[in-house]
C-alpha cells in the first residue's frame, strides 16, 4: 500500500468516524426528547431483568444447598448469588442489546430480539445456576456436609446432583427469556420511533435547534 492509499484510507475511517459519532449525537438528541416513560424503560428496563437473575440465583442457591445439607454461611453463599448475576445480566444486556441499538450498530428487529431473549435465558437464567454450582460445591466441602466424591466420579455426580435443579429452574430461565425477548421488543419499537424522527428532518442542525 503506497503512501497515498494509505492516506486515502485513513481520511476514509476517519469520516465514518464523524459520521457514526454525528449520528449518535442525532440519537441522543431525539431520545432525550421522547416521553419520560419511553426513556425509563430504556434506561432502567435491563434492571428489571437483571433483578430476576439475582432471584433465580438465589433460588438456584437455597436448592443445591438443601440437596448438600449445607446449613451454615447462608448470608455468605447469597450475598454473591445476588449480586454477581444481577451486574452479569444487566452489563451483557447493555453491551449486547441496548447499546449497539442506540449508538445504530444495530437496525435489525429480529437480531436485536434473539439477542435479547438469548440474555435472558443464558445470563439470566443458566448462568446462575452455574454460580451456584462451585460456590456450594466449596461450601459443603469445606462444612463436611455431604460426601463428595474423588476427581474421577466428580462430573458423574455434579451432572446428577444438578439435574433436578435445572429442572426446577426451567420455568425460571422461561420467564428470563420472555422477559429478555419483551425488553429487546420495546427497546427496538423506541429505537424506531427515534429513526421516524430523524427521517422526518434530514437536517441534523434542525433537530439541535
Amino acid at each position: 500500500m503506497t503512501g497515498r492509499e494509505f492516506l486515502e484510507l485513513d481520511s476514509l475511517q476517519h469520516r465514518l468516524h464523524l459520521e457514526r459519532f454525528k449520528r449518535m449525537e442525532v440519537i441522543q438528541k431525539i431520545f432525550s426528547d421522547l416521553p419520560k416513560e419511553d426513556q425509563n424503560l430504556c434506561n432502567h428496563g435491563s434492571y428489571f431483568l437483571a433483578a430476576n437473575s439475582s432471584i433465580c440465583g438465589i433460588v438456584a442457591n437455597n436448592f443445591f444447598r438443601n440437596i448438600l445439607h449445607v446449613r451454615r454461611a447462608s448470608i455468605v453463599s447469597a450475598l454473591p448469588m445476588t449480586v454477581i448475576p444481577f451486574l452479569s445480566t444487566a452489563a451483557v444486556y447493555e453491551a449486547f442489546v441496548r447499546e449497539p441499538l442506540f449508538s445504530g450498530d444495530l437496525n435489525c428487529e429480529v437480531c436485536a430480539v434473539v439477542r435479547g431473549g438469548l440474555t435472558g435465558a443464558v445470563v439470566g437464567g443458566l448462568y446462575p445456576v452455574l454460580v451456584a454450582i462451585p460456590l456450594n460445591a466449596s461450601l459443603a466441602a469445606r462444612y463436611s456436609s455431604s460426601p463428595l466424591p474423588g476427581k474421577e466420579n466428580l462430573l458423574r455426580f455434579w451432572l446428577r446432583t444438578s439435574q433436578p435443579v435445572f429442572r426446577k429452574m426451567s420455568l425460571g430461565v422461561l420467564v428470563q427469556l420472555l422477559t429478555g425477548l419483551y425488553l429487546a421488543t420495546k427497546h427496538h419499537g423506541i429505537y424506531v420511533k427515534i429513526l421516524q424522527q430523524m427521517n422526518t428532518s434530514r437536517d441534523p442542525e434542525k433537530l439541535q435547534a
